[in-house]
């Protein structure tokens, strides 16, 4: 017999608030690359400038050096580079956004904004059946907290 909440979120966020913190910034982390997943071509360009709007110096770097592994030219650490760059990205927009937004995230963790607030946040704008995905992996990451991981 299957374990069934009555709402995916709730499920969520009770497993959020159930385990460490490692597991609940994995959580965190799978919240937002499904976020990104479910978000329509036609808005990645402009929730990819949004992302990097927000990012520090240090950040920018690191995407730069992702995007010079996609071979989109010499990688230069700046807002500009990145925007112009990323539609040479192609197929690999969607994981250049993922990686932006998840820099984006831990560094408003690191500024104090809660973890539980950003998942509310990310989690709000899935769809229903990312969000029994999400459910499900939330269980895993549950179990995983649960038989010693060390948080």
């Amino acid at each position: 017999m299957p374990l069934c909440f009555v709402d995916p979120a709730d499920a969520i966020h009770v497993v959020s608030e159930s385990v460490g913190r490692e597991a609940r910034r994995q959580l965190l982390g799978e919240a937002l690359r499904a976020w990104v997943d479910e978000i329509p071509e036609d808005e990645l360009r402009d929730q990819y400038a949004r992302a990097l709007a927000e990012l520090d110096q240090d950040d920018l770097s690191l995407l730069a050096a992702w995007h010079s592994s996609m071979e989109v030219g010499h990688p230069v650490p700046s807002r500009d580079f990145l925007m112009g760059a990323f539609e040479s990205l192609g197929e690999h927009r969607r994981e250049a956004l993922k990686l932006a937004a998840g820099f984006r995230g831990e560094d408003a963790v690191e500024d104090g904004i809660t973890e539980d607030l950003a998942l509310e946040t990310v989690v709000g704008g899935l769809s229903s059946e990312r969000l029994m995905e999400l459910a499900e992996q939330a269980l895993d990451l549950y179990v995983w907290d649960r038989i010693g991981s060390e948080n």
